[in-house]
């Protein structure tokens, strides 16, 4: 290799690390909208139970059981537990809460009493919707509308052949199954609009022993059936409007001039309005190509974490016409894909 060829190697060798040096990588979590996402400019909620009625009733987990056991078993009915509805309740404002996505507000008289019309409960007035709304300092009010648990137990015992020992023995079987039906209406004052999500599935227990008394030691008693139909419930509707999260990799430039510094502080602390506002200020105000671009890379991600992936991609684009590198081109086509899953999962 001659000389001038060792002086473009090292050359290119030395652009190159002091490229990758101001490069941070940042694990984040990034989502994707669940497929009854609800408006944008709901933010916080107020839940409420408009179901519970004079058939509801908190069973006690014995007490119930054994109007079970009375039936030898065999039973199937309609069952209005105060406890399963409201933890569906509980469960849900958890779930909303933790997902990131919400403001949640469950107050301690949240059992409204409300005009059915059939078995449905009416919808609500608008005027009992501001109040709320107002009262709790929220941006819609969620209320569960309709809640009915439908169980069906069944027992039985088989005489088997067994050839080994060449005996025969009797099996006892048991088999519960909670066929559950929900429905929830999130109520926006603003738009006068009320968004409506039907829930419906069924939870299955079955087990089997030699022992009929040892067989229902372990299984699922009939009230703890119910408890975990409400969180079922609450699962199940969670999943629609909340974000479906994963851990992900991002990729800015942290160094260069000492705004991107006190970004990089704020980006690490997940502070993405304040690093976008140093961003956006230096794309304003820097002078060469190379500088610009990179803030504008870096203001796309900021829009990206701030849930904003079309202006994420137009500043993605902005930043590859202003200064051309592979990273940008990089970071383009992972916005692309992402914006292809969110609109699939609206389009569900």
């Amino acid at each position: 290799m001659n000389n001038k060829a060792i002086y473009i190697f090292y050359l290119l060798l030395s652009v190159l690390l002091s490229s990758c040096s101001s490069v941070y990588y940042l694990q984040v979590q990034t989502g994707t909208p669940g497929k009854e996402d609800l408006s944008p400019e709901i933010q916080s909620l107020t839940l409420i139970n408009r179901t519970v009625d004079s058939n509801y009733y908190n069973y006690a987990e014995d007490t119930l059981q054994q109007l079970f056991y009375r039936k030898q078993f065999k039973l199937d009915t309609v069952l209005y537990d105060l406890e399963s509805v409201d933890t569906t309740l509980k469960a849900l404002g958890d779930l909303l809460f933790e997902s990131g996505r919400y403001d949640i507000v469950i107050p301690e008289n949240r059992f409204l009493y409300s005009k059915k019309n059939g078995f449905i409960t009416k919808p609500m007035e608008w005027d009992e919707v501001d109040e709320l709304c107002k009262t709790f300092n929220t941006n819609a009010v969620l209320a569960l509308d309709f809640f009915r648990t439908s169980v069906a137990t069944k027992y039985d015992s088989e005489t088997l052949y067994d050839d080994a020992e060449d005996r025969y023995f009797r099996a006892y079987m048991a088999t519960m199954a909670i066929q559950y039906e929900a429905l929830f209406r999130v109520y926006d004052p603003v738009s006068k609009k009320i968004s409506n999500s039907v829930i419906k599935d069924t939870l299955w227990w079955d087990d089997a022993d030699l022992s009929n008394k040892t067989l229902f030691s372990r299984f699922t008693s009939v009230k703890d059936a119910l408890i975990e139909s409400g969180i079922a419930v609450a699962l199940d509707y969670s999943d629609k409007i909340s974000p479906q999260w994963k851990n992900d990799w991002r990729k800015y430039f942290d160094k260069g001039v000492q705004q991107f510094e006190v970004a990089h502080e704020y980006a690490k602390k997940s502070d993405w309005e304040n690093a976008l506002q140093l961003w956006l200020t230096v794309s304003e105000q820097a002078r060469g190509k190379s500088l610009r671009s990179k803030a504008e890379y870096n203001v796309a991600l900021a829009y990206e974490m701030l849930g904003d992936v079309n202006k994420a991609i137009e500043w993605g684009v902005k930043s590859y016409k202003t200064f051309y590198r592979p990273l940008t081109v990089e970071y383009l086509n992972i916005l692309k894909k992402r914006k292809a899953e969110i609109d699939k999962s609206l389009l569900k």
